[in-house]
């Protein structure tokens, strides 16, 4: 499989042309494939050349009509948004979106910006990154809501690991006549198991990924997927959807490597499925020794820190002074996000590194339920109001004006506009938020 683009730029390099454009390094000190949209480089947003032909060829990976992103999954999100609402618009609808309610706070800002009816799907579990819900849960939903929802919005894999049943899900929601979007940032290699995985395979009709979280991609490497078989008109306005929340300024150094990825990704599958049985032993060999794990993502290793003893952010400062840096921790987990590009001492290493931390007495204590807080304002409203900061013990009663969760996760307990009950200060108190903006007496 072809780099044209990764080709053009080592073509412009051994030309040593004088740079009379951005940026301003000139090509110096190393820098030469980092340039902008010269002539022949094609241009991300009106791709013709050598861009589109990249995405051609990640779409047949894929299986789908894919575009690249150079600002991760986030600027993605914000697009498929967009191309809800003008589902929507298009069939002579009120846009309405069902949303899981660990959503990422792009998603967030998508519909401050482009401001649809929002419901959000509640799953039964007490972990606010998580929104486990299947198909008779999202049936329900559609069934009691006042105004047919338009979309479902769902993360899937979430940060901890867990996925949902997305065929299940799709058929319920195109009997509705409801797009299906699945935030898939976590899972862009699901597509190279040997039985893909992807939300696009299962019936999602519009998906994104962060390659560079699972795949040998730069950070800030994306795609958005759309189904082949979803409405023309999506992948038709999927450029001018990106367009307008990204910047006209994409980093060709992200784009060469999403290029530089194709023919990798060609070969994936065989190294992928090797690799999973690494993992999988790996896994046995721990839960022996008394771990245990959640979630069902294959290349997540997420541990449930209680249950071994201790707190999740424990564990990372012990792993850390044995030089393994972990993705993420709060108190109940500890997770890991594994690749074959860690190499053949990696998934060793980690094992004698867990190994040597002693098991102790279980941790009882639970983590408290955000619950369901009640919305009085329409998120756009909120972030826009008059507002002020206060130490979150005065919040309770008080509506959230903006939410700014720390990344990761970036999955907050109050959304904007809502009112903030004991329940979510609880929540604050636990996970150590100290401080909150809400909309000004």
């Amino acid at each position: 499989m072809k780099t044209p683009i990764c080709d053009f730029v080592r073509s412009y390099i051994e030309k040593n042309p004088l740079r009379l454009h951005m940026p301003g390094h000139k090509g110096t000190d190393g820098q030469g494939g980092d340039i902008t949209e010269i002539t022949g480089a094609d241009s991300l947003y009106s791709a013709s050349g050598i861009i589109r032909e990249s995405e051609e060829n990640a779409g047949y990976l894929f299986g789908a009509n894919t575009f690249f992103s150079t600002e991760g999954s986030s600027h993605c999100i914000r697009s498929m948004v967009y191309l809800a609402v003008l589902h929507a618009i298009e069939t002579g609808r009120r846009p309405h979106i069902l949303a899981g309610r660990n959503a990422h706070q792009s998603f967030i800002s998508a519909v401050a910006a482009v401001d649809p009816l929002l419901t959000w799907l509640y799953g039964e579990e007490t972990a606010y990154l998580s929104c486990r819900v299947d198909g008779a849960a999202v049936e329900t939903a559609i069934s009691k809501a006042k105004e047919k929802p338009t979309a479902l919005y769902l993360t899937s894999p979430d940060y901890l690991g867990n996925t949902v049943d997305i065929s299940e899900i799709a058929a319920v929601c195109h009997r509705h006549d409801m797009l299906l979007l699945v935030d898939n940032a976590h899972g862009a290699y699901l597509r190279f198991l040997p039985k893909s995985l992807h939300p696009i395979d299962l019936g999602a009709d519009i998906a994104c990924d962060s390659a560079h979280k699972t795949l040998p991609v730069l950070t800030g490497g994306a795609y958005l997927h759309i189904r082949r078989d979803a409405p023309a008109y999506l992948a038709a306005e999927a450029r001018r959807a990106l367009a307008l929340f990204g910047s006209t300024s994409p980093s060709y150094l992200i784009l060469q490597s999403l290029d530089r990825a194709n023919p990798l990704l060609a070969a994936y599958p065989a190294r992928l499925a090797s690799f999973l049985e690494e993992v999988k032993t790996l896994r046995k060999k721990l839960e022996g020794q008394g771990w245990r794990f959640v979630g069902n993502e294959p290349l997540k290793l997420t541990v449930d820190a209680k249950q071994y003893g201790y707190l999740g952010t424990t564990l990372a400062d012990i792993l850390a002074e044995n030089a393994i840096e972990c993705e993420f921790a709060d108190p109940d987990f500890l997770v890991m996000m594994l690749t074959p590009e860690i190499g053949k001492e990696g998934l060793p290493r980690l094992f004698d590194a867990l190994s040597c931390i002693p098991k102790r007495p279980e941790i009882l204590q639970k983590p408290p339920t955000p619950g369901k807080a009640v919305p009085c304002r329409s998120i756009r409203e909120a972030i826009f109001a008059p507002r002020e900061e206060i130490p979150v013990s005065e919040s309770v009663g008080r509506i959230l004006a903006i939410q700014h969760p720390a990344c990761p996760p970036a999955v907050p307990i109050v959304v904007a506009g809502e009112r903030i009950d004991p329940a979510a200060l609880s929540c604050f108190a636990y996970y150590g938020i100290t401080h909150c903006t809400v909309l000004r007496s």
